[in-house]
């Protein structure tokens, strides 16, 4: 199954969660673009953070962060 555009958008926003600190979350503002605005509410509808806007990783959404994390890492070591 290869990555769709929309799948890329989780995983991006997925990303930029910091691992190292459970109390770090993410506020996705109204005037971001559809794209993300849409992204992070697939990510709540997954129960992957605790928040519609953003919020917090959940257990399943922490999992999903490390994993995405280390594929980017491992497809992108000079970052």
């Amino acid at each position: 199954m290869p990555y769709t555009q929309a799948l890329i958008e989780e995983i991006n926003l997925l990303a930029r969660y910091d691992l190292s600190n459970n109390l770090a979350g993410l506020k996705v503002h109204q005037d971001a673009t559809q794209e993300v605005l849409a992204a992070i509410k697939r990510l709540y509808d997954k129960g992957l953070i605790s928040q519609v806007d953003g919020g917090y990783l959940t257990g399943l959404g922490r999992d999903a962060a490390e994993h995405a994390q280390v594929l980017l890492t491992i497809l992108n070591p000079t970052t």
